[in-house]
């Protein structure tokens, strides 16, 4: 039996992952400014881009951004939330095959999407239309689950219902990396965290591809679970998701 395709795997998530995935912080592109000479005029195609969180960074900044993405459910939902940048640019496409001119960006960025892809076809496609010169920026959130109890809990609790979440996570794909940076990268770290109510926390692990959909035997019992960590550990209706943002930089 084939594996089902990847690409397809959010297509009964993408609500879920418009509204309540996390962003990025700011300083991630500060980073990309300041050490790696990102200005307003750097086209930027993010590959993977989903329902558009990271696009909508780049676009605020002033940037023109080819959004590139393979599911139709993920492309709509960053069509109706971003079509009204004039900068914006909708592309069914994917990373093995972007569909962009040669040459026509100067940096190719995937927000939590590396990990899907073909590394080396996608290496290829990238050293193709970037410009001479041009960059490559893989930003993932990881939950910051070391000292806190509630995001203890959270991964406890995953890990007690043996989702297999940390297949599709990049700690897997070191290696991947290595082969896409032959000429090595930088690794940069920022902290962040956001604060959640019940529905906020459920839906951004339902938007999750790991997390079990309505009718899987684990769905109710997760989401007691899940309901019980976040009871004990709540302040004034809500407790706080933290993050280690990792940011990957390097020319091909």
């Amino acid at each position: 039996m084939s594996e089902p395709d990847p690409t397809q795997r959010f297509s009964d998530r993408a609500e879920n992952y418009a509204r309540y995935r996390p962003g990025y912080p700011p300083a991630v592109l500060d980073c990309l400014r300041d050490e790696f000479g990102l200005t307003r005029e750097t086209v930027v195609a993010d590959v993977g881009s989903g329902t558009g969180i990271l696009t909508e960074m780049f676009l605020q900044r002033g940037h023109t951004v080819y959004a590139v993405e393979p599911n139709e459910a993920m492309r709509a939902a960053a069509e109706r939330a971003l079509g009204h940048y004039l900068r914006f640019v909708s592309v069914a496409g994917r990373a093995e095959a972007t569909g962009l001119p040669d040459g026509s960006v100067g940096l190719v960025a995937a927000g939590q999407a590396f990990h899907w892809f073909d590394g080396p076809a996608a290496r290829v496609e990238f050293g193709r239309i970037l410009e001479p010169g041009g960059w490559v920026a893989l930003v993932w959130n990881a939950r910051l689950h070391e000292g806190d109890p509630f995001m203890a809990a959270y991964e406890g609790t995953l890990g007690a219902f043996g989702l297999g979440y940390h297949a599709v996570t990049h700690r897997s794909h070191r290696g991947e990396m290595d082969a896409l940076f032959t000429r090595g990268y930088q690794e940069r770290v920022f902290e962040h965290s956001r604060p959640l109510d019940w529905d906020a926390l459920w839906g951004g692990f339902l938007s999750a591809s790991y997390a079990p959909l309505p009718g899987d035997p684990r769905y109710e019992p997760l989401r007691q679970a899940l309901r019980d960590a976040f009871e004990a550990h709540r302040q004034a209706g809500q407790v706080r998701f933290r993050y280690l943002t990792n940011l990957y930089v390097g020319q091909l």
